[in-house]
């Protein structure tokens, strides 16, 4: 690479790098203030073209001829000289190191919402239970008393049953231990989000494109992973299972060196290999986390509807207690408080609601596989593709599995749909 920048008829300096720098080995820039034009001598290493030209040429070096020069070896697209404007924008680094800023306090606020949200489910579980347990004994002992010691028991029972269920009511539709699986994810996502804006900032060259794609994650995983509860709040309870989705629609790919004709690492084989697997996370992973979701909704949705039920059939049959209606008021007071109890304890002990939020996100994720996949294998030209080579490395990882057994699972699944045969194997072997 050869660039000469120069103030009118005056060469200011020469900066070069051989074709070797690309690979970091060589880099090199000669200050010569106020040179005039005349005979050019340098001692650069020989064997790059361009600067074996330059040494050739030796002398006449004028504006004119500078000018000739940077027009006769600006950038091509065959990634030969790569192109000396590849400086970024300081207002695009700006840009990012803002963004880079708000995402790190976006992965503290998570975390911090998160340890906040466990604590709810943990005192809203052990708070209700003992008011449920007290309420249910209180109702037991008002059915062997009599007079003044039976209106207060009885009283007190109900109030407390009553304020059970209002308590029920609202943990069962915020399902603390689902907001903070969210957050979880939210933080581990953000975190993932902060290195890839490092890495741009370290190893690549900014553009406001970058800015723009960084901007569009950080949006999708606000409208993803919403912070507030009122009005903002993921709907618990919806009606279709679907995956998560936390990412930005992928758009077509707009690489710096385009019109490769190397490949980019891609081959027929390679292309084939990541169809069988997309075909694979589509049966196999993303339906099987689906289904697993929906049984965890509908039994999450089943105790949510019980544990208030359980405690309003209490509350009424405490309220009864002592009548003429015999014995029956104070065991539906007992019993169903005590069923209460242990319906709560199932759905926000067992933290049924995290269990389908990780069934949610882990479709998502194989959904982001799948999407990733054929966004590359949609793009006809290879020279926009993520490399070949470094993409399927990333694959097997994201499977859990090595380059061979990404092979492996590929040429499996093939000979079973050739011979008609259901495909057992799953493609993640992480979860």
């Amino acid at each position: 690479m050869v660039s000469l920048q120069f103030s009118s008829a005056v060469i200011t300096s020469v900066a070069y790098s051989s074709s070797r720098c690309r690979r970091g080995m060589i880099r090199a820039t000669i200050n010569m203030p106020k040179l005039q034009p005349g005979r050019l001598s340098l001692n650069l290493p020989a064997g790059d073209l361009v600067l074996q030209e330059v040494l050739d040429m030796g002398v006449g070096l004028t504006a004119a001829t500078t000018s000739n020069l940077e027009k006769k070896y600006e950038p091509s697209t065959n990634g030969i000289f790569p192109s000396v404007s590849n400086v970024s924008d300081p207002s695009v680094i700006a840009k990012l190191h803002a963004i880079m800023e708000a995402v790190a306090d976006r992965v503290e606020m998570h975390k911090n919402i998160g340890e906040q949200r466990d604590n709810w489910n943990h005192l809203l579980l052990t708070s209700i239970n003992a008011i449920t347990l007290t309420a249910a004994t209180m109702a037991g002992i008002a059915a062997t008393s009599v007079g003044g010691p039976l209106v207060a028991l009885k009283l007190s029972s109900t109030l407390m049953y009553l304020a059970a269920t209002g308590m029920l009511v609202v943990m069962n539709k915020i399902q603390p231990s689902q907001l903070v699986e969210e957050q979880r994810n939210a933080a581990r996502l953000f975190k993932q989000l902060h290195g890839q804006i490092q890495r741009t900032l370290s190893c690549g060259t900014p553009t406001s494109t970058d800015v723009e794609e960084v901007m569009e994650k950080v949006l999708s995983l606000d409208k993803a992973f919403p912070l507030p509860l009122l009005g903002a709040m993921l709907d618990k309870f919806p009606k279709v299972v679907e995956p998560a989705v936390w990412w930005p629609e992928h758009r077509q790919r707009q690489e710096r060196h385009s019109g490769r004709t190397d490949g980019n690492g891609w081959s027929v084989e390679l292309e084939e290999e990541m169809r069988v697997v997309v075909g694979v996370l589509k049966r196999k992973d993303t339906e099987d986390y689906l289904r697993l979701g929906k049984i965890a909704l509908k039994v999450n949705r089943m105790l949510a509807i019980s544990g208030p039920l359980l405690t309003g059939l209490a509350a009424c049959g405490t309220a009864f207690v002592g009548s003429s209606h015999g014995p029956w008021p104070a065991t539906l007071g007992v019993v169903a408080g005590a069923m209460a109890s242990v319906v709560n304890t199932m759905e926000h002990g067992g933290q049924v609601g995290m269990v389908f939020e990780m069934y949610r996100s882990n479709a998502g994720f194989f959904r982001m596989m799948e999407e990733s996949i054929e966004s590359n294998l949609n793009e006809r030209d290879v020279g926009r593709r993520e490399n070949g080579e470094l993409f399927e490395t990333k694959v097997a990882l994201q499977l859990g599995r090595s380059l061979s057994g990404l092979k492996g699972l590929a040429a499996s699944s093939y000979s079973s749909s050739k011979k008609g045969e259901a495909i057992e194997e799953f493609a993640s072997k992480l979860f």
